[in-house]
């Protein structure tokens, strides 16, 4: 997995965005999480992957960590069928990384966008956003300007902003 992380690395400085990162110990659980996000200072969203049961689109879901999915809430304001977690084989074929691991970095690796991103409006109040880069061993962190405006927009996504309670 440590190539899917360099790969990323090596994008993000092409794409000269400024960023962070530090190795710790394997984060499966938003709680594992709170000690890599408090050493580089940033909010550590929750990174859902989705899907309708027919899979016909797929949704990267970045949230608050301590909020809670509905998903009856986030499918309505998505205006489709109702979302549960997507199939782990597509979360490796589009963004390579598994459950445990899943992030916004992984869009450097949906050439062909098949995944929409929706991203909990609350998030735009932080001032630093971390993730890990596609593997729960390291985690990287960047402001949110960085990743709205330099990353997001310059992987060519217009993200779908939902209020969740």
């Amino acid at each position: 997995m440590a190539d899917v992380r360099d790969t990323v690395f090596e994008q993000l400085r092409s794409m000269g965005i400024a960023f962070e990162w530090i190795e710790h110990a394997a984060a499966h659980t938003m709680e594992e999480c709170r000690i890599p996000a408090e050493q580089l200072n940033a909010l550590m969203p929750k990174n859902l992957f989705l899907a309708p049961r027919n899979h016909s689109l797929f949704y990267l879901l970045i949230m608050r960590p301590d909020a809670e999915f509905r998903t009856s809430d986030i499918s309505h304001q998505l205006g489709v069928s109702r979302l549960g977690f997507a199939p782990q084989e597509k979360l490796w074929e589009f963004m390579h990384t598994k459950p445990g691991a899943i992030s916004p970095m992984g869009l450097l690796f949906d050439e062909g966008r098949e995944v929409r991103v929706a991203v909990d409006e609350e998030l735009l109040k932080a001032e630093r956003l971390a993730f890990h880069p596609c593997e729960n061993t390291s985690s990287l962190a960047m402001s949110k300007e960085a990743f709205f405006k330099e990353y997001l927009s310059g992987l060519g996504r217009n993200p779908e902003f939902v209020k969740i309670g």
